[in-house]
């Protein structure tokens, strides 16, 4: 089992530069690629982004590219998500995930969080 823990959302601005962060514990962090997708009101949970378990690769959803920031540190058991120009439409509950990488990138985890909050106000 693997247990993971977000944090870092809350009310922003549209523009600002939040960081979520998730915790993992349980099992071997590197074992597993990390991915990070939300879920909109209304709308089905859809992938964000994800990271090999080395960190040498990464994959992003169109509509952040060149906006979020995907990062891990292994030795800390951490994922993080950096999220810049920050939109309304990127209101969602954003939720933390653990799997293969392909796996996350066709939307299916071995593990996931419970999801964490992000408010963009306009």
């Amino acid at each position: 089992q693997v247990q993971l823990v977000e944090s870092g959302g809350g009310l922003v601005q549209a523009g600002c530069s939040p960081r979520l962060s998730c915790a993992a514990s349980g099992r071997t962090f590197s074992n597993y690629a990390m991915g990070w997708f939300r879920q909109a009101p209304g709308k089905a949970r859809e992938f964000v982004a994800a990271i090999t378990w080395d960190g040498g690769s990464t994959s992003y959803v169109d509509s952040v590219k060149g906006r979020f920031t995907i990062s891990r540190d292994n030795a800390r058991n951490t994922v993080s998500l950096q999220m810049s120009s920050l939109k309304p439409e990127d209101t969602a509950v954003y939720f933390c995930a653990a799997g293969s990488h392909v796996g996350l990138a066709n939307g299916r985890a071995a593990y996931w969080g419970q999801g964490t909050q992000v408010t963009v106000s306009s």
